[in-house]
């Protein structure tokens, strides 16, 4: 059973007294205040408390000066505001002065008691992320950040351990998944761990360029060439000599190029445009696409010795969703980043927004994920991201008809009764929870108690015990 200090404040007395009873049956300390002078006393004479309660409008101060003087003392405190009056300003008001939640009255005592339940679970997941200050990320030689990928599932392992095995040779590397799967991260790993690293990376999308430009930015043009061309440029081939170009995108390049870009690889040498000189280089080649090259070769789109040319070391990085049991390390990672990034301190998810994120499909991958948690960060200024925080594709990523079908499920279109509905969502949060029956209780609405009940009547002989 949850327990914290609470402090309740209201000048309605009857409202008072039975909302610290109902409370105080909860285990909770509860102590009362009918003014915001009361209360202001009983913080500064037996603070701290975990969760302050305060109605709104009350006679002398508001409950908006209590929330200042809350907020001013305790940053951790969760602060919960009741209202009757609907407010739109009020309300805006209250939540730039910190407060967690505003609940109109009359209020649901259930809901009212979950919302302090999860306010309490959100403060001490705050504290704990606050015993865990993130250590910096080591600097690479340019002075930046040493690139890092995060996990531990079988399809990410196998990557980095063929990364590591390539990264000290010049062997090109041929760097395959969907967008947003960690292509240029893993380009960016093999230049760092490589002989090569205390020159350049030269990074170029192929993609994003017209074919004109593209040429003269690869390969390098002479004054005069073209319209235009006032100056000579050494093109990104030259600028990248003894370092690595990373090709991305490397599907969309025309076959025009495919060509120009395989007798470079094969001479070690660029002729820019409008000069019929060769100039050696000496580059490691890199290349990425979320196409598939090998199709595209039998459909004629792309060069089959080019290809072969590419693909001498072949590294999959796989999508979001084939790496499910990486979100978490991949969620503390990236709000570790950001939280420096925008100089806060230690941001938590709280269970409820976790198993979202847990269930979620994630067809933009992993960049998808760290733009999520960049704007649930901004949003969330208690410095715990519930699902609130998170975009309206997430937030309903845990009904029954955005979750991966379980094993066994019928065809499409055929109708459940409402009891195996119930049953299976109730076993897939279970299983999104990892077993956890009260971050599992928690996330459906429901006691504890009722939920054993219910596994209880789902296998009447399994142990109920945890």
């Amino acid at each position: 059973m949850m327990t914290g200090r609470l402090l309740l404040v209201d000048d309605d007395e009857p409202a008072l007294r039975l909302l610290a009873e109902v409370l105080e049956r909860e285990a909770y300390q509860v102590e009362t205040a009918r003014s915001v002078e009361e209360a202001v006393a009983k913080l500064d004479g037996r603070g701290p408390f975990d969760v302050v309660v305060t109605d709104l409008r009350m006679p002398v101060a508001s409950g908006l000066d209590l929330v200042h003087h809350v907020r001013a003392r305790d940053p951790d405190a969760v602060l919960l505001v009741l209202t009757a009056f609907g407010d739109a300003a009020a309300t805006a008001e209250a939540i730039r002065a910190g407060a967690h939640d505003l609940i109109n009255k009359p209020y649901d005592l259930d809901a009212l008691r979950r919302t302090i339940a999860r306010a309490l679970e959100r403060r001490r997941l705050v504290q704990a992320h606050r015993l865990e200050q993130p250590s910096p990320q080591p600097a690479g030689p340019d002075g930046g950040e040493v690139p890092l990928i995060v996990g531990h599932s079988p399809g990410i392992i196998a990557a980095v351990k063929t990364l590591a095995r390539v990264a000290r040779t010049d062997a090109t590397v041929l760097l395959v998944g969907e967008s947003g799967t960690g292509k240029e991260l893993a380009a960016r790993t093999l230049h760092h761990y490589s002989d090569r690293a205390a020159k350049r990376q030269v990074v170029v999308n192929c993609g994003a360029l017209p074919e004109s430009l593209l040429e003269s930015e690869l390969f390098g043009h002479v004054k005069g060439a073209f319209t235009g061309a006032t100056t000579s440029r050494p093109g990104l081939f030259r600028e990248a000599d003894g370092g690595t170009l990373f090709l991305d995108e490397i599907g969309d390049l025309s076959l025009h190029l495919q060509t120009r870009l395989l007798r470079a690889l094969q001479e070690r040498e660029v002729v820019p445009v409008g000069s019929e000189t060769p100039i050696k280089v000496n580059v490691r080649i890199v290349a990425a696409t979320h196409r598939d090259l090998a199709a595209m070769v039998r459909e004629g789109r792309f060069r089959e010795d080019l290809y072969y040319r590419l693909n001498v070391v072949r590294v999959v990085l796989p999508p979001l969703r084939e790496r499910r049991q990486d979100i978490p390390l991949l969620i503390d990672h990236f709000l570790r980043t950001l939280a420096r990034r925008y100089r806060r301190g230690p941001v938590a998810v709280d269970p409820e927004a976790q198993a979202r994120l847990l269930a979620y499909s994630w067809p933009g991958n992993v960049r998808q994920l760290q733009n999520v948690l960049e704007r649930a960060l901004v949003l969330a200024e208690q410095d715990v991201i519930g699902p609130e925080h998170l975009p309206e594709e997430i937030r309903p990523a845990l009904g029954t008809d955005s979750l991966p079908a379980p094993e066994g499920a019928p065809p499409p279109g055929e109708l459940l009764p409402l009891s195996e509905v119930e049953r299976r969502h109730v076993l897939r949060v279970l299983e999104l929870t990892a077993g956890n029956r009260q971050a599992a209780a928690r996330i459906l609405g429901i006691s504890r108690r009722t939920l054993a009940r219910m596994l209880r009547r789902w296998s009447p002989g399994a142990p109920q015990a945890g």
